[in-house]
């Protein structure tokens, strides 16, 4: 299967994106690191491949960039997710959380049948590989507290803060 990566600039800092043939398969927050405009792809990729390829990311930064400017609330993109079952249920749980809302990993537990597996709602979300559109930002401790966010707690807050803005 071939993949290409690019490095986007957003107001959060650098962001990987990585897409292969099936869709949008990685999101990764790259603080520190220069965006460029350069592409790696597979050697043994088509003209056409690269393309589609291309065009997915090309969506996947507009749809990015109008989230983090408040002027998207979901997104509307091809998915590459790769997982086990578990933790495609708890992405697909995440996912269902509406803008602006937030759920506990318990809760998160519960909606998948699993009502016993906060602690491993919180494993499948440590290894997400596209926050932002599976927003896990917006699962939080029981009490309501910022914990567990791949992106540090600073920008979970900050993602939580910009969809309140935006309610």
């Amino acid at each position: 299967m071939h993949a290409t990566s690019i490095l986007i600039d957003s107001p959060l800092g650098a962001i990987g994106l990585t897409a292969t043939e099936v869709g949008l398969s990685h999101i990764e927050f790259r603080a520190g690191e220069k965006p460029v405009r350069t592409k790696a792809v597979a050697e043994e990729s088509s003209e056409a491949a690269l393309s589609e390829l291309l065009n997915t990311l090309r969506e996947a930064r507009i749809q990015i960039l109008e989230y983090l400017e408040g002027n998207r609330r979901a997104f509307d993109l091809e998915l590459d997710l790769t997982g086990t079952e578990f933790q495609k249920q708890v992405w697909q749980a995440t996912g269902a959380i509406p803008y602006g809302e937030t759920r506990s990993y318990g809760e998160i537990a519960h909606r998948i049948g699993r009502p016993r597996s906060s602690r491993a709602v919180g494993g499948a979300l440590h290894i997400n590989p596209l926050p932002l559109v599976i927003p896990c930002h917006r699962v939080v401790g029981s009490n309501g507290s910022l914990v567990g966010f791949g992106g540090g707690l600073d920008l979970k807050a900050r993602l939580i803060d910009l969809e309140n803005r935006r309610k």
